[in-house]
């Protein structure tokens, strides 16, 4: 994405976000904190309803409106519930703007999501006794900074009305995304092979992240998308990866590194390397836009901008394979990692593998 596409989506993002939080004038502000208000009171009782056992796990994703991902993710929380049994589990989504788009039935049937920040103070409520919160992120960049915010402010008890004794005996855990190390990106890449090997037997298999421009590069994450390439060939050559937003590698540096390797043209496969399949997936990889005009420009930042990646490889002498650019078929790779049976085993095992986190404590070291 352009830095003049990521500065609109962050103004956006800041517009929908005052819906919620700031207005200018007192009737606004109160009639925004009774929206807060309704949001808390609809998850509290959702989680009143469902409540079964004394432990949680919250899973949290970035959010997309799209009815591919909302399956996804639904068949994610019921693995969630049949494998981790003593637990409840919920969805949330941290994205205020999908979380409106999905309320407003864009794309799909209407659905609530909720921010985290929701969950966790409806769960200290119903007094969970223990709450594992797992980020369904790829990598810990700015999406999962998020995710460990609304934990903080939860286990320091933000609002002022939890009861101090649950608080100090709560156990919160944390789940980390699916490369948090480097070790993650070698699991990552046989699990990978495991599903694309016939693909990168044929020709170059590239896979597109989505990446942190360098100014929201948080934990300095990017870099697991070069480990992830690195271990991928290890293994085979014809194994790429790029990103819609890391700086030095978008599709045109893609491009760049396979001709160095004598990939000049051939067969070219593309797949998501993201939690689900999207608005990224569907149009930046497989879409149709497209700004040949007998040749590419290349902005300011090294991207080709409203261009797919399919419409870019297919200008540039490279084979596309139709059938792989489609969201369902046998050859289709449009599909997101919680699609693949081994990649949601790999996010159980974070979860299995969880982290405590104790902010209450960091803030009360005297308790």
């Amino acid at each position: 994405m352009n830095k003049i596409k990521f500065l609109m989506v962050a103004m956006m993002a800041m517009m929908t976000t005052s819906a919620f939080v700031a207005c200018s004038d007192d009737d606004d502000d109160n009639a925004s904190q009774s929206n807060m208000e309704r949001y808390q009171n609809e998850v509290e009782q959702t989680v009143r309803s469902q409540k079964k056992n004394s432990k949680a796990i919250l899973l949290v994703a970035f959010g997309s409106t799209w009815q591919q991902a909302y399956d996804a993710f639904d068949l994610t929380r019921s693995e969630y519930a049949s494998e981790f049994p003593g637990y409840d589990v919920y969805l949330s989504f941290s994205s205020a703007i999908c979380i409106n788009r999905a309320m407003a039935g864009e794309n799909t049937d209407k659905r609530s999501f909720y921010e985290p920040k929701y969950w966790l103070e409806a769960f200290g409520r119903v007094q969970y006794s223990e709450i594992i919160v797992q980020s369904m992120q790829v990598i810990p960049g700015e999406e999962f900074s998020r995710v460990v915010n609304a934990m903080k402010d939860f286990g320091n008890n933000s609002n002022g009305d939890l009861d101090d004794k649950y608080m100090s005996k709560v156990v919160l855990k944390l789940g980390m995304p699916l490369m948090y190390t480097e070790q993650d990106t070698r699991t990552l890449a046989q699990a990978l092979n495991a599903n694309f090997s016939k693909y990168a037997a044929k020709g170059a298999m590239l896979f597109m992240g989505h990446g942190n421009p360098d100014e929201y590069d948080t934990y300095k994450a990017n870099v697991r998308y070069t480990q992830l390439e690195e271990a991928l060939q290890a293994i085979n050559n014809n194994y790429f990866v790029g990103t819609v937003d890391m700086a030095d590698n978008f599709k045109v540096q893609v491009r760049e590194r396979m001709e160095q390797k004598g990939m000049g043209s051939g067969l070219v496969y593309c797949a998501p390397l993201m939690s689900i399949a999207g608005d990224h997936a569907h149009n930046d990889m497989a879409g149709d836009d497209d700004a040949w005009d007998n040749g590419f420009e290349v902005n300011e930042d090294g991207e080709v901008e409203d261009t797919s990646w399919k419409m870019y490889f297919s200008h540039l002498g490279y084979d596309i394979d139709q059938n792989t650019f489609k969201d369902s078929g046998s050859d289709a790779l449009v599909k997101g990692m919680l699609e693949y049976a081994n990649i949601r085993a790999l996010y159980k095992n974070h979860t299995k593998n969880a982290e405590v986190v104790d902010f209450y404590h960091s803030m009360y070291p005297e308790e």
